[in-house]
């Protein structure tokens, strides 16, 4: 595994904060990694073993996961919190400039992020996501978040994923459903294996319109100077094709899709396709300097 070490900060409503920090060149952007609804810091790893070392890389625990603090409000859970956390984040750490790769949750994160000060952004990473969410992949999305699960061994939690998404990840073997499950899930103090995420994430789900709160076509304005890749898995309920190729008209430019083949939503990043996207997508980010 590739070698990080921990740092937090404080959110605007007082919540302390975790991320991973890989350390990389100071003269170029780091990468700032924002996982999925569920995910978090450690969904990374996989990315971190291709482009640690060569780029700084950043991955924050959004609240309610991981090593930062749950909300006492769960109806904070919600896009706009998260981009007020990282703005202080990016505060602390003096970052003017970086890469961001989103997953998912990520993503729309990204996007809100690119409507408000899109100068900052040396490149972006869009993983299976666009202003228009499938309604399929969302209610399946909504049939699990938030419903808690616990096993007795690793191996029982990998198994579980794998019967759960075996149609989202169908050419994955055991050693990769354990990996899976050691970054999705951890050891509570009564020993058993649970979901690393506070299950009143779920909340604002159920309320309409909590899924993103706006609608995000606008904000693809902000990514038109910036070079981007969008990666969207061959298998996805959530990201249409369709919605694909309108975020690459509307942005214009070099903007690249990659297609991850037998993945759905979403692609872990280690795919051979995506692996090659994100090589010559920060290719670009050094020649734009």
């Amino acid at each position: 595994m590739a070698s990080y070490s921990d740092g937090y900060w404080w959110s605007p409503d007082g919540l302390r904060l975790h991320y991973r920090d890989y350390a990389g060149p100071e003269d170029r952007p780091p990468l700032l990694c924002l996982p999925g609804l569920t995910r978090n810091a450690r969904d990374f790893e996989p990315l971190a073993e291709k482009f640690a070392g060569q780029w700084r890389m950043i991955c924050p625990d959004l609240r309610g996961r991981s090593e930062s603090a749950y909300a006492k409000d769960a109806m904070s859970y919600v896009p706009i919190t998260y981009l007020h956390d990282l703005e202080r984040l990016l505060t602390d750490l003096a970052l003017t400039r970086f890469v961001v790769v989103g997953t998912s949750l990520g993503g729309i994160i990204a996007m809100i992020m690119a409507s408000t000060r899109p100068d900052r952004m040396a490149g972006a990473v869009l993983n299976d996501v666009g202003p228009q969410i499938e309604e399929a992949g969302l209610a399946r999305i909504r049939g699990y978040v938030g419903s808690g699960s616990n096993h007795p061994t690793w191996v029982h939690a990998a198994r579980a994923l794998a019967e759960a998404n075996a149609d989202i990840y169908p050419g994955y073997k055991l050693d990769q459903w354990l990996a899976m499950a050691k970054r999705l899930f951890r050891l509570n103090s009564s020993g058993r294996v649970v979901l690393d995420y506070d299950m009143r994430i779920a909340e604002p789900l159920r309320v309409p319109g909590g899924e993103t709160g706006v609608d995000l076509w606008p904000t693809l304005a902000g990514f038109r100077d910036v070079p981007t890749l969008i990666v969207r898995g061959a298998l996805s309920d959530l990201f249409s094709v369709a919605t694909a190729d309108r975020m690459r008209r509307d942005i214009g430019g070099e903007t690249e899709i990659v297609t991850v083949p037998r993945v759905g939503h979403a692609p872990v990043l280690d795919e051979a396709e995506a692996v090659a996207g994100i090589g010559r997508l920060l290719e670009r980010v050094l020649v734009n300097g």
